[in-house]
């Protein structure tokens, strides 16, 4: 009998009831033991250790297993300056089990804990353990196959951003999600005051109709641009590169593909889109209530080398560029005939300084979002933080008119009650398909480097055929979906 059906089995006798924490049992200002939700965390490196500070806090989580195919190392990268490191954060599996059991081991006053389990495959963790819910905090290219096994054991399912850097694995995740019944979280989701006084302030019709939004960002904070591979390496004890690998077909290890750098490779990773461009186009979706782009056209940067002392450029097929340009067209607006134009820049490009910032000695920000309209312009941070109204007459007077909600349910919040059955969240995959997808076609658009035009419902694109090639990858075997 495995673990999974002999806990199901030994619930009600009380076996086993050593391995649970104190704090699980109810009491003053605890959560019930039937309202707590027993967790599975899939990946244990660089991002899932700052998530997991935050996660390890709430009463209604019970986090018993953890996973990643990388026992434990001590080479995960930071983010920000170099301080004079001689190693990295330590990671793996069994670095996320320490997670789990000193902090639960802090929270019941206790020397030790020590119930968490440890896998390297999560199909095995999926089998075995009796979980609720798994949160994914994998590269990318593993998103939409670790959720849809979860899924479709009947687990709900938190994932970082993207759903996959693929079209085909986004919508197929997507459509399950709907049907299998289960709810569904993606960490992209935003909601904030800035996000609602944005919102009241285009619907109060400040700027009037809303015309075109210009989004920017100052990503890459990983290697890419690189037109070569890497120089295979020696794989590292601990590591099950072929689990690493998953779905992708086989090739040799390197370091230069892992951890926080497979963003920066189209096959592993979504790039500055899909990276930071997700949380904030998530949130121009829902403000402006758009639907899917017919068309993007992508503009990356170009590449030069010398050779046979010939300057010449020429294709970057591996990785995105170092910078680029998005132009997403003329995007319907749901429910109606309208349009609102799109446009995405990362690498550091970003718009002209509108005059009244220059007027009022303010510079413009690195990463951030322009909403255009017909009377005036909306300007803000990525997550509209420190948003101001450009040529809007009398604009802070208007503005102060304009009521703004107060109340929200935050993020994890969202995903909590959707584990607990409560209802699905407002991050769902569901609600996020239409972005996810938009991004897969941009990204897409900067592969090809060219204009491509979009048939959402056939899902192929109909002026350049080359590109349908890449809408899906191409599978290990035993890993097809």
């Amino acid at each position: 009998m495995n673990r999974r059906k002999f806990i199901s089995k030994t619930a009600s006798t009380g076996v086993g009831l050593t391995v649970v924490p104190s704090f699980v049992l109810g009491g003053s200002g605890r959560v019930a033991p039937n309202d707590r939700v027993n967790v599975g965390l899939v990946g244990c490196g660089t991002q899932a250790a700052s998530q997991m500070r935050g996660f390890l806090t709430r009463d209604q989580l019970q986090f018993i297993t953890v996973c990643d195919p990388n026992r434990e190392s001590n080479d995960y990268p930071r983010w920000g300056r170099a301080a004079g490191e001689t190693e990295g954060m330590i990671g793996g599996r069994e670095a996320g089990r320490r997670w789990v059991n000193e902090a639960y081991a802090e929270r019941t006053g206790n020397s030790s804990y020590d119930a968490c389990t440890a896998y390297a495959d999560f199909r095995e963790m999926l089998e075995k353990e009796s979980v609720d819910a798994i949160i994914v905090i994998t590269p990318d290219h593993t998103h939409a196959a670790i959720s849809l096994a979860a899924m479709k054991k009947g687990v709900h399912v938190a994932c970082q951003k993207p759903i996959s850097n693929f079209m085909y694995e986004t919508r197929l995740a997507c459509e399950t999600s709907k049907t299998a019944g289960v709810n569904t979280h993606m960490f992209a989701y935003r909601m904030s005051t800035n996000f609602l006084r944005t919102k009241a302030w285009i619907d109060g019709g400040l700027i009037g109709k809303v015309t075109k939004v210009y989004r920017w960002n100052n990503r890459p904070v990983w290697p890419q641009g690189s037109p070569y591979l890497p120089e295979p390496e020696r794989i590292p004890f601990g590591l099950d590169w072929q689990l690493w690998l998953g779905p992708s077909v086989d090739r040799p290890y390197s370091h230069l593909y892992t951890h926080t750098r497979f963003r920066g490779f189209y096959e592993f990773g979504g790039g500055c889109l899909a990276d930071m461009g997700l949380y904030g186009f998530w949130q121009d979706w829902r403000v402006l209530n758009l639907g899917m782009p017919v068309m993007a056209e992508g503009v990356p940067n170009v590449n030069v080398e010398i050779k046979d002392y010939r300057s010449y450029q020429f294709r970057n097929t591996l990785s995105y560029p170092y910078a680029s340009n998005i132009y997403f067209g003329d995007v319907p607006v749901r429910g109606s005939r309208d349009t609102i134009e799109v446009m995405w820049s990362d690498g550091g490009i970003r718009p002209q300084t509108p005059k009244e910032l220059i007027e009022a000695g303010r510079t413009m920000p690195v990463e951030g979002v322009i909403i255009y309209g017909e009377r005036g312009a909306i300007l803000g941070g990525t997550n509209y933080q420190d948003p101001v109204l450009i040529g809007v007459r009398d604009g802070e007077r208007a503005a102060a008119r304009i009521r703004v909600p107060e109340e929200f349910t935050e993020p994890t919040t969202e995903m909590i009650q959707a584990f607990q059955g409560i209802k699905n969240s407002a991050g769902s995959f569901e609600n996020a398909q239409t972005v996810c997808e938009a991004v897969c076609l941009g990204n897409l658009s900067i592969r090809m480097a060219d204009r491509l035009e979009w048939d959402n419902q056939a899902m192929r694109v109909t002026n350049l055929p080359a590109a349908n090639e890449f809408l899906r990858r191409v599978y290990r075997s035993g890993w097809e979906l």
